[in-house]
């Protein structure tokens, strides 16, 4: 399981451009304490997946310094971007990204995989917990015979499970009717909360948001706090 560490986030002079070379997002200063839970709302394509993608260290043509700790994502190859969020980070995907011909539970355990052998029973087990919590069916049908709602459940139990130290989710109830919404942002918050994990969600749905401790708007590439 992830062993927890504080996490700062510390942004200067963020810039993430397209292959033309446009900017499409620009981030002068921003920061995060470790523990913090964050909201992103604005306008379609604003530039909100783009700046949470930029903190996954998902952005190819970003330039300035975007700092986890003593992290900076930006000069690092792309190897070594996706060894820190193994090791750190849960994302939760607008589009889910699961495999289709696996069950809910070997989807939201499948990070147990690459964890030590001594290990995988633990994530397993606590990926049922996260499953039957959020109400996703546990027997053996394949992710693809799911609801558009349990898919969504089951990514951001995957998300969830190793514990991580930053937990990044695009839209993560956009699917859901507002009683499973409201459930799933308890579950989430309550989890932020009690492990002092740092929660960064992009959303429309202001029910969200409002429970969120700080909430930033951008526009156009540009962020309003």
């Amino acid at each position: 399981m992830t062993i927890k560490v504080d996490l700062p986030l510390t942004i200067r002079d963020l810039t993430v451009r397209n292959r033309k070379g446009r900017a499409l997002l620009h981030v002068p200063s921003l920061t995060l304490n470790p523990g913090e839970t964050l909201g992103v709302q604005g306008p379609s394509g604003a530039g909100k997946s783009t700046f949470l993608f930029a903190l996954a260290g998902l952005s190819e043509r970003a330039s300035g310094s975007l700092q986890w700790g003593d992290t900076d994502l930006i000069p690092q190859s792309s190897g070594q971007r996706a060894a820190f969020r193994a090791a750190h980070m849960g994302i939760v995907f607008q589009d889910f990204l699961l495999f289709d011909e696996l069950s809910g539970l070997e989807n939201a355990a499948v990070s147990a995989l690459f964890h030590p052998r001594k290990t995988r029973a633990a994530i397993r087990a606590q990926a049922g917990d996260l499953l039957a919590r959020l109400n996703v069916p546990m027997e053996s049908r394949t992710t693809d015979s799911l609801s558009g709602g349990e898919r969504q459940r089951v990514a951001v139990a995957r998300a969830m499970v190793a514990r991580p130290s930053i937990l990044l989710a695009d839209e993560p109830t956009a699917n859901l009717h507002r009683e499973a919404a409201d459930a799933l942002a308890r579950d989430m918050l309550n989890t932020a909360q009690q492990s002092g994990q740092t929660l960064v969600v992009v959303s429309h749905d202001p029910a969200l948001l409002v429970h969120m401790s700080r909430v930033i708007t951008i526009k156009d590439g540009v962020i309003h706090d």
